[in-house]
């Protein structure tokens, strides 16, 4: 039995749908207007700079099957950055205004989400006014939360928001479907949105799955009468499954699956610390960091306190859910759209990341207002308002920290001064910007925090080498412990040093090991060539 949907039967007039929309949309733009400058940074050179798959839009089959595994299995993503690059090239603009365009999307698919779910409720909720005002308080906290700077303004994670705005246009889609008598468009949208975010982020894969959760939820019932009378809906979901599971075929290249090193019981007991700390900082988003590095929870006793703390959620989830509860669909929600990174599938180059909560904190904003609705009424609406007001004040000066990668990264160094891959991105930086000194100081800390890093050894001793510290830098060049899965620049770079204190008979045998690992090495070539011309004289 469906349940009744209230219809407002007002004189029209001005929408309120129409007002919150473009209240929604002029936030975004205020939190995000000083971030059409922001640099390209990190993975934006692999995706971006470096990829070549993307320069050329004509060529359509190498834009969405890229050979490199690092940049393959997400074709829309692809696409995007394609047409950003025949717009400006490297110029970093046209990225971030599509950022920031698909940021308020979703934000706008969010509020048609929430504003026909209370529809469902018309006891409470009988106008659209009065489904609007709470509907658009979810939005607009969850637009300008600072949580979300990183999906939004580092470019390459418009993987996480685009796939986000399909999740949510898929529902809203499916809503759409639900709450009227010819729902056939609707449906087809649903299942070519739940497709394309296949194709944006794999992430998407649950989205099936909160579709039916919420029809369970809020249409249906129960799942036999949901999938009874929608069964062509959910097989047409459902087979977008089989398109993502033919992407995912080179994942593992990208450090996501069993079999690199990480354990799916230790990174499970990672997430639990992890997803608490997601809770904590959607309640308050300070401090926030650019990368929390690679490192796992030592053990069961360090993740218990977290695990008691998720264990009683998770399952107070279960129970809200299985009466139906919106309480428990918005738990449920948190839980499945977290589940692809914050499970026992490790990704595992970065257990942590900010981005990873740009659907749940809908989750959570949503019972933060539903929380205030119960206690204050619509009288919420100015604390909530004063919410957003800090919120998006917050977002604001955090995408000053995107100013620049010295900026970016020093920021992340005192947030996370353990984290040697902050230490090494934020020397590279330093030294980008000819502040060698202080660079030798950050790829020095790098080193320490990880011995084991070949490349902080030799970036650190391409530094020194910079220096004129020559004899520092061999040191640090033969300290490197092979094998290493490329030795040629090493043998060169020990070879220019050995060169350059005059060792030419020793320089000859590294430029010689570099030619011979890499024949097509130009550099090692010359040096070659010039050490075995200066023989002669030396003689």
């Amino acid at each position: 039995m469906h349940p009744s949907v209230s219809r407002d039967t007002r004189a029209p007039g001005v929408s309120p749908r129409a007002a919150a929309a473009l209240g929604i949309v002029l936030a975004v733009a205020a939190v995000y207007r000083g971030t059409l400058s922001v640099p390209l940074v990190y993975d934006d050179r692999v995706w971006i700079t470096d990829n070549p798959s993307i320069r050329h839009l004509g060529s359509l089959g190498a834009v969405l099957f890229p050979p490199d595994a690092w940049v393959r299995g997400r074709p829309l993503l692809s696409l995007t950055l394609a047409v950003n690059h025949a717009i400006s090239g490297d110029d970093p603009w046209s990225y971030h205004a599509l950022n920031i365009a698909i940021h308020a999307a979703a934000a706008l698919a969010l509020l048609g989400i929430v504003s026909r779910t209370l529809a469902y409720r018309p006891a409470r909720f009988p106008s659209e006014r009065d489904r609007i005002l709470p509907a658009f308080a979810v939005a607009l906290l969850w637009a300008v939360h600072p949580l979300q700077t990183e999906a939004v303004t580092y470019v390459v994670q418009r993987s996480e928001s685009l796939m986000g705005l399909l999740y949510l246009l898929t529902l809203y889609a499916f809503i759409r479907g639900a709450q009227t008598p010819e729902p056939r468009a609707w449906r087809l949208l649903a299942v070519v949105a739940c497709a394309l975010g296949m194709a944006t982020k794999e992430a998407m894969v649950t989205a099936p799955v909160a579709v039916l959760a919420y029809d369970r939820t809020f249409v249906a019932g129960s799942f036999r009468e949901a999938l009874r009378e929608r069964w062509k809906l959910y097989a047409g979901l459902a087979s977008t499954w089989i398109l993502l599971g033919f992407l995912c075929a080179g994942l593992g290249g990208r450090g996501v699956g069993f079999g690199l090193g990480y354990s799916w019981w230790s990174y499970g007991l990672t997430e639990c610390w992890v997803v608490g700390h997601y809770v904590l900082l959607s309640l308050w988003p300070f401090p926030l960091a650019f990368d929390y590095g690679t490192d796992l929870v030592p053990g069961i006793r360090s993740a218990l306190p977290w695990a008691c703390l998720l264990a009683p959620a998770a399952a107070a989830t279960a129970a809200a859910f299985w009466r139906r509860s919106a309480l428990g669909f918005a738990g449920a929600w948190f839980f499945l759209a977290l589940a692809p990174a914050s499970s026992v599938v490790p990704v595992a180059f970065q257990p942590m990341a900010e981005h990873r909560m740009y659907l749940p904190l809908a989750a959570v904003m949503a019972l933060l207002v539903a929380g205030a609705w119960a206690w204050l009424g619509p009288r919420s609406l100015p604390l909530l308002l004063a919410a957003a007001l800090a919120l998006g004040t917050g977002a604001f000066l955090r995408n000053d920290d995107y100013r620049s990668e010295t900026a970016l990264w020093g920021d992340t160094v005192r947030r996370r001064p353990a984290n040697p891959r902050a230490r090494l991105a934020l020397a590279q930086a330093l030294a980008g910007e000819g502040r060698h000194a202080e660079a030798a100081v950050q790829f020095g800390e790098a080193v320490r925090l990880d011995p084991g890093d070949y490349r902080a050894h030799m970036l650190l001793g391409q530094e020194l080498y910079r220096m004129g510290r020559v004899g520092d830098a061999l040191r640090e060049y033969r300290g490197i412990v092979p094998p290493i899965p490329d030795s040629a620049p090493l043998h060169f770079d020990i070879g220019l040093a050995l060169e350059r204190t005059g060792r030419r008979a020793e320089a000859m045998a590294q430029y010689s090991e570099a030619v011979r690992l890499d024949p097509g090495r130009a550099e090692a070539r010359a040096g070659l060539a010039r050490v075995k011309a200066a023989a002669p004289a030396a003689r």
